[in-house]
């Protein structure tokens, strides 16, 4: 597939994922309500995730406005998916100049994934982004300082939403990229 249609097509689709599957099954733990927060796991932060290492962050920082507004506007939720999902844009980079071993110049004309990076390297970059993606967007939701409910719910939709990401790159990869 052409590398410029891949991202538009996963941008997509995982937008639709998103919000036609995922936002419509609140997931709940235990028998009694009061037991666990409900929480939705977010794959639709994958699309930035994935994008190309050479991306530059003003681009970055729209198609996160246009990705979190598309959200926003299934979910009513005004600004707190686009502005969680700018901060991370806006950060990504600093991230992998933190986690590569290599400088982010010699890493042009790919894209980060398990073959470039190592599951251990991918793993964590998804990690610390999904983690403040969801902390932030969670935060602003409940606008609550009651820290255990908050930290369940976060943790519960961070792990959630991990396991969807390694769910997608053991489905969307090809094999020989997660061999490593």
């Amino acid at each position: 597939m052409s590398y410029y249609l891949k991202f538009p097509i996963q941008f997509i689709l995982l937008l639709f994922f998103q919000v036609l599957v995922l936002n419509n099954i609140p997931i709940e733990w235990w028998s009694q309500p009061s037991s666990f927060p409900v929480f939705t796991p977010y794959i639709y932060p994958l699309f930035l995730l994935l994008l190309p290492f050479e991306t530059p962050i003003p681009l970055l920082i729209l198609i996160a406005l246009i990705g979190g507004g598309i959200v926003d506007a299934f979910m009513n939720t005004p600004g707190m998916h686009a502005f969680a999902l700018v901060l991370i844009a806006y950060i990504r980079t600093n991230v992998f100049v933190a986690l590569l071993p290599k400088n982010l110049k010699e890493y042009y004309g790919t894209y980060p994934s398990v073959k470039t990076m190592g599951w251990p390297t991918f793993l964590a970059y998804s990690f610390f982004l999904i983690l403040i993606h969801h902390t932030v967007f969670i935060v602003i939701e409940l606008w609550s300082f009651y820290m255990a409910y908050l930290l369940l719910k976060i943790l519960a939709s961070v792990l959630s939403t991990m396991l969807l990401i390694i769910a997608y790159l053991l489905l969307f990869s090809p094999r020989n990229s997660y061999r490593n």
